[in-house]
């Protein structure tokens, strides 16, 4: 790394990240990411147990602890079109991963890591995805690594893909300048078919407001998004699960095929549905 400037070292990270499977990958400053509406909001929403969270001895679901060192951020995505759907199917049973997008992102942020640490001597921080067990929010962490940014379906909408991405996040302990936010919102005039979609009308009442929170940047935008209504239809999901054999395993698995609707009706990001 000596002699690197950050911009050029910005430029090796994205590049390297690209060559080892992402579709797009970006970088922020720790500094940056800590006053994002997620990372702001979550001392103070109240609790909530659903879909996704962990129950940690000690620790308020979905408040993000930061490792000590961690400067900067390395975003990395794998596109996630509507014709390859087995990406995000979640399987039970042992082994890391669960789903083959994220095995997929793992092995990415693997090699990434021993690159870095290996040939940069850059200290690699490696998280996993459930924030009770030390991960960050993901997708203010790719607005401010300049992905895309936050549509009104709460989802991360990027210019490529639209909101059909699966996200990963490892810290450095290197400060690199934030890419991001970029000058891109194509839900400003949208008629927005992602919330008519969503099978449990999850954005058809005001959750939050800014009254309560303080703040105008409010989940789906308009504080609209309501993540129990949202959480019923993946305890649907999960009630749905299919039978599977588990490669190597006596024990018959599950296999919970979650609710896309919202993400399959935006019309953004031609890329994502070749």
């Amino acid at each position: 790394m000596a002699g690197m400037t950050a911009a050029r070292l910005s430029r090796e990270i994205i590049q390297r990240s690209k060559s080892f499977g992402a579709d797009l990958a970006g970088v922020a400053n720790v500094s940056d990411i800590k006053p994002s509406p997620s990372h702001r909001m979550s001392e103070r929403m109240p609790a909530f147990n659903g879909v996704g969270t962990m129950s940690v001895k000690g620790r308020k679901r979905g408040v993000v602890r930061w490792p000590e060192g961690a400067r900067s951020a390395i975003v990395i995505a794998i596109a996630h079109p509507p014709e390859h759907p087995e990406l995000d199917w979640w399987v039970s049973g042992p082994g890391p991963g669960n789903t083959a997008g994220n095995r997929l992102l793992m092995s990415v942020v693997k090699k990434l890591a021993e690159y870095l640490e290996q040939t940069l001597n850059i200290r690699t921080f490696r998280l996993p995805y459930h924030i009770e067990h030390g991960a960050v929010y993901m997708k203010d962490s790719a607005v401010i690594a300049g992905l895309g940014c936050i549509g009104k379906n709460n989802l991360l909408v990027t210019p490529s893909y639209g909101p059909r991405q699966r996200l990963r996040v490892m810290l450095i302990d290197t400060d690199l300048p934030s890419a991001g936010p970029i000058d891109f919102d194509p839900c400003r005039n949208c008629p927005m078919p992602c919330r008519s979609a969503c099978p449990q009308q999850a954005f058809s009442t005001a959750a939050y407001t800014a009254e309560e929170y303080g703040m105008g940047e409010l989940p789906g935008r308009s504080g609209v998004y309501d993540r129990l209504q949202c959480n019923r239809q993946m305890e649907i999901d999960i009630a749905n699960a299919e039978a599977v054999d588990l490669i190597g395993q006596a024990e018959v698995g599950k296999r919970v095929k979650y609710c896309r609707a919202c993400e399959t009706a935006c019309p953004v990001g031609t890329a994502g549905r070749d």
